[in-house]
């Protein structure tokens, strides 16, 4: 179910000068980002799934994600649905989608090991979440997380 597209660079929403994001766009948040998978990066399935994203919903109700998508600073995209109160894995790899695994079925690597941004957007294109890895900035929390985080 993967689809590529040009993404753009994680604004917040209001820098984009598009509206603020729906209430329950804000109940979704990109919870925990493995950018470098361990070992050697040969490219292998196993390899390409532990490079994965934690997307998760705390609302109680299910967030219709469909034309939502995921990406990197290069552009690749992925879109994918979310129940309430629960987390998706999204693994770069091939695989067997289920409830709390999704997989890209990818060949190649999507996250950078050294420096790379993970953007959550809606169906309209609005920023709800970004997760980063390799800045070291004023606007940046401990864990890399900036932006749209509402733990």
């Amino acid at each position: 179910m993967a689809a590529a597209a040009a993404g753009a660079l994680a604004l917040p929403a209001a820098a984009a000068g598009q509206p603020a994001a729906r209430p329950h766009d804000r109940a979704v948040v990109i919870s925990d980002v493995q950018y470098d998978s361990p070992g050697r990066d040969d490219r292998s399935n196993w390899s390409l799934n532990k490079e994965w994203v934690d997307v998760t919903n705390t609302a109680r109700r299910a967030v219709n994600l469909d034309s939502w998508t995921l990406s990197d600073e290069a552009g690749p995209t992925y879109t994918f649905r979310l129940d309430g109160r629960s987390t998706v894995r999204v693994h770069t790899g091939e695989g067997r989608d289920r409830r709390a695994d999704v997989y890209q079925d990818r060949h190649n690597y999507v996250w950078n090991n050294d420096r790379d941004t993970a953007t959550l957007r809606n169906a309209h294109g609005r920023f709800i979440d970004d997760a980063s890895l390799g800045y070291r900035d004023r606007d940046h929390d401990d864990r890399g997380h900036r932006g749209g985080h509402r733990h």
